[in-house]
C-alpha cells in the first residue's frame, strides 16, 4: 500500500480534476502524513489553482 511521491503527485494532481477513488484517497492520505515534500506540493497546487481562478475571474 505504499505510494511513490511520483505517484502521489500525479493523484493530488488528478484529484482537482476529479474525485478519487477511495482507495486512492487513503493511499494518498497516508502518504501526505508522512511526506512533507508532498504536502507541500500539493499546497502549491491548490494556491495555483486559486491564483488561475481569481484571474480567470477578474479579481485583484
Amino acid at each position: 500500500m505504499k505510494l511513490s511521491c511520483r505517484a502521489a503527485s500525479r493523484l493530488i494532481s488528478a484529484g482537482m480534476d476529479r474525485p478519487l477513488t477511495v482507495a486512492e484517497h487513503l493511499k494518498l492520505r497516508m502518504h501526505l502524513l508522512l511526506c512533507g515534500n508532498c504536502r507541500q506540493f500539493s499546497r502549491q497546487l491548490d494556491l495555483l489553482r486559486q491564483a488561475a481562478r481569481r484571474a480567470g475571474d477578474g479579481a485583484d
